[in-house]
C-alpha cells in the first residue's frame, strides 16, 4: 500500500512552498518522501522533483501550438494527463515501492477540484494502485480578514471535499506573514452561532435564511476546523504532518522498533 497527499488550493495559497518545507522537514528527521509536480505551468522548484507532468505535456507548448490562453491551456494539459493515466502515469508509478509516500503538488485553478472531473479520475487511478490518499487544502491565512471571506473559503474547500470524496485536512497557510494573529484565531475553531451573528451583521436582512443555511452546512461537515501552518516552526510542520498521516493511516502497520538496553553501559 502506498500513501499520498494531494496538495490543492487557490493560486498563490502556498502549495509549492508547503511541499518544499515538508520535504526539508522530512529530510531533517530522516524520513523519505517524493514530491510530484502536477502543474504543467511550473518553472522553478525548491525541492527535487521525483515525477514531473511536464515530461508528458507543457503549458507553454500547448499555448503555442493550439493558441489557447493560460486557463484553457491548463485544462487541456490536465485532460491530456487524464487520457494518459494508463500509460505515462502507470509507468511512472511503477518506479515506487508499495510503502512509498508521494506528495502531489497540484495547479491552483479552482475548477480542477470543484467541477472538472480530472482530479477525481486521477484519484480513482491512485486508489486502483492501492494508495491511501489525503487531500491537503491550503487557504491563505491573509485571506481571512472577515467572516464573509471565511465562509467563501469553506465553501470552496467543501466543493473539493464533495468532488474528491477523500479524507480532508484544511490548512491556513502563511501564518508567519500574519501581523495580527488574534484576528485569525477566531476562525481556527469558531462557534457556529458567533459566525452566524457576524455574518448577519455584515449582510442585508433578506439574506438571514441563507446565512443560517450556510453556517449549518459548514458546521455539519466540520468545515470550521483549520490547522494553522507557520513554516518557521518545525513543531507546526510536524503537527500538520501528523494529522495528515493519521488521516491516511500512515505508519500503523510499521513494526515497533525496540532499542537494545545495555545496563552495563549506564553510569
Amino acid at each position: 500500500m502506498g500513501y499520498a497527499q494531494l496538495v490543492i488550493g487557490p493560486a498563490g495559497s502556498g502549495k509549492s512552498t508547503y511541499c518544499s518545507s515538508l520535504y526539508q522537514h522530512c529530510e531533517t528527521v530522516g524520513r523519505t518522501i517524493s514530491i510530484v509536480n502536477l502543474d504543467p505551468a511550473a518553472e522553478n522548484f525548491d525541492y527535487p522533483v521525483s515525477m514531473d507532468i511536464r515530461e508528458l505535456v507543457s503549458l507553454d507548448d500547448v499555448m503555442e501550438e493550439l493558441g489557447l490562453g493560460p486557463n484553457g491551456g491548463l485544462i487541456y494539459c490536465m485532460e491530456h494527463l487524464e487520457e494518459n493515466m494508463d500509460d505515462w502515469l502507470a509507468e511512472e508509478l511503477e518506479n515506487y515501492k508499495e510503502d512509498d509516500y508521494l506528495v502531489f503538488d497540484c495547479p491552483g485553478q479552482i475548477e480542477l477540484f470543484s467541477h472538472v472531473p480530472v482530479l477525481q479520475n486521477f484519484v480513482e487511478h491512485l486508489k486502483r494502485k492501492n494508495f491511501n490518499i489525503c487531500v491537503v487544502y491550503l487557504l491563505d491565512s491573509q485571506f481571512m480578514t472577515d467572516v464573509t471571506k471565511f465562509i467563501s473559503g469553506c465553501m470552496a474547500s467543501l466543493s473539493a471535499m464533495v468532488q474528491l470524496e477523500l479524507p480532508h485536512v484544511n490548512i491556513l497557510s502563511k501564518m508567519d506573514l500574519v501581523t495580527n494573529k488574534k484576528d485569525i484565531e477566531d476562525y481556527l475553531n469558531p462557534e457556529p452561532q458567533i459566525l452566524l451573528s457576524e455574518l448577519n451583521r455584515h449582510m442585508a436582512p433578506q439574506f438571514a435564511k441563507l446565512n443560517k443555511a450556510l453556517i449549518e452546512l459548514v458546521d455539519q461537515y466540520s468545515m470550521v476546523s483549520f490547522l494553522p501552518l507557520d513554516l518557521r516552526k518545525e513543531s507546526s510542520i510536524r503537527y500538520v504532518l501528523s494529522q495528515i498521516d493519521y488521516a491516511i493511516q500512515y505508519g500503523e502497520d510499521a513494526d515497533v522498533k525496540v532499542r537494545d538496553f545495555d545496563p552495563e553501559g549506564d553510569d
